[in-house]
Order: C-alpha cells, then structure tokens, then sequence
C-alpha cells in the first residue's frame, strides 16, 4: 500500500499518464500517482466484470471509498484506496464521485442519448485533472478552464478508443460520420484553452496536473485534418514524437 504501488498500476494500465506524471516534480507524483492508480481501477472495473452488476458493484465500492475519504472515515485499506484517502480531501472526494458515476455508461451496451449526454461522460476527465491541479494548489477562479483542458483532453483519448469500443460492441459516437466526428474535434478545440491561458491561471506548483492533456492539441488537430484516423485506428503519436513533446512542456 505505498505510493510504488499505485505507480505500478498505472505504468500498466494507462501509460500516458505514467509518462505525464513521471515528467512530473517528485512531489507531485505523490498526488499524481494515487488519482491516476484510482482512475485505472475506476475504468477498468466495467469490462473486468462478467455482467453489469457486478460492475456496479464495483464502482459502488469505490464510491463507498470516497464516502468514506469525504466524511472523514476509516478508510478500507486497499492498495489503491489507502494511499489515495492520504492526498484527497471533502471536495476532491466528491469530484472523483461524479467521474465514477459517469464511468456507469461503460457498463452497459446503449449508446449516448444525445450530444449533453456525451459531453457529460468527457467531463470524467475534467473532474480528474481539477482534482490533481486543486491539491497541488490551483484556486477555484482556474476550474473553467481547467475543466474544459480535462475534457478536450478525454475527448482525444475516447477518439482513440473508438475502435476498441465498437469491437466490444459498444456504438461509442452518436454521429460517426466524418464530418460529424471533425466536427467534434472543431468544437473542442474552439473550447479548450491554449497553454498560455492555462499558465495564467494555474500556478507553477500545479501545473503538472495539466501534463497528462499534453497530446491533446496535436491529437485533435489530425482529426480536424483527416477525421478517417478514428474509424482506422489511426489516430496517435509516434513514441519519439510522445515523449519529446511531452519534454518540451514538462520544461
């Protein structure tokens, strides 16, 4: 139950974010690590169960989990859960509950009601990037713009993921057109804040809460150029072109 642990974890299950929070001061992968390792088992937990309510009953452990953290409770000792009650606080257990109650959606095979339905499900990864940026010091004046960073950004991850997901046979888009999937990414990209307006408002001690978005203008740009990368599978970045691009803004 020690911070190695959870960056174990996360090295395995979601290596971007590895590679993010490694990019990271050590003191900020203290609270780096613990979010991403709960975010791991909070994504995971859908398709390692063999029916949907066993998922639920595993995404309602870990909100039982952030009960707990929240009300200042004896937290259940768990790899992932221990060392994550030792960085969150009131309002960063309640974040986190709201991106494990959109995670339901992975559960089930229906597709998005609509286009807000959607946008709520990508706001998952707003309420993570917030949660790491307010514990590393960031004011609430930053959450618009860090909310809306978060969300662009899983709006890339989940692009890439598209094929996976219609494999498992899920219907992940609720336009899979090209045009409407460009679309998606013009209208990200018109709200997501550039790195400059970030740095306005977040200070420097919380900046490498911003690191695991730092794919995402680049990603979204090749979909705005060629929106057949997501159906494909090809939309990513070489290794070397990760990790030199994530150098040059951990700098």
């Amino acid at each position: 139950m020690t911070l190695q642990a959870c960056a174990d974890i996360v090295a395995k299950g979601d290596p971007d974010r590895f590679m993010a929070a490694m990019a990271a001061p050590v003191a900020a992968r203290s609270v780096l690590f613990p979010l991403y390792a709960f975010n791991v088992e909070v994504a995971r937990a859908p398709w390692v169960a063999s029916e949907p309510m066993i998922g639920e009953m595993r995404l309602q452990w870990w909100r039982d989990v952030l009960e707990e953290i929240s009300e200042g409770k004896n937290v259940r000792r768990h790899e992932v859960a221990t060392p994550l009650s030792n960085v969150l606080d009131k309002g960063g257990a309640e974040a986190l509950d709201k991106l494990v109650q959109r995670r339901r959606w992975d559960l089930y095979q229906e597709p998005f009601e609509d286009a807000e339905h959607f946008q709520s499900y990508l706001a998952a990864g707003g309420f993570l990037m917030w949660t790491a940026a307010r514990l590393l010091g960031a004011e609430l004046r930053a959450v618009p713009k860090v909310m809306a960073f978060g969300q662009a950004s899983a709006l890339a991850r989940f692009l890439i993921a598209v094929p996976e997901l219609e494999a498992r046979g899920r219907i992940p888009l609720i336009d899979g057109r090209s045009e409407a999937v460009r679309n998606l990414a013009k209208e990200a990209l018109v709200a997501m804040p550039g790195w400059g307006e970030l740095k306005l408002v977040v200070p420097r001690g919380a900046r490498p809460a911003l690191l695991e978005g730092w794919q995402t203008l680049r990603l979204l740009e090749m979909v705005m150029a060629d929106p057949t990368r997501v159906a494909e599978g090809r939309l990513g970045q070489s290794e070397f072109r990760k990790r030199a691009s994530l150098f040059l803004k951990a700098l």
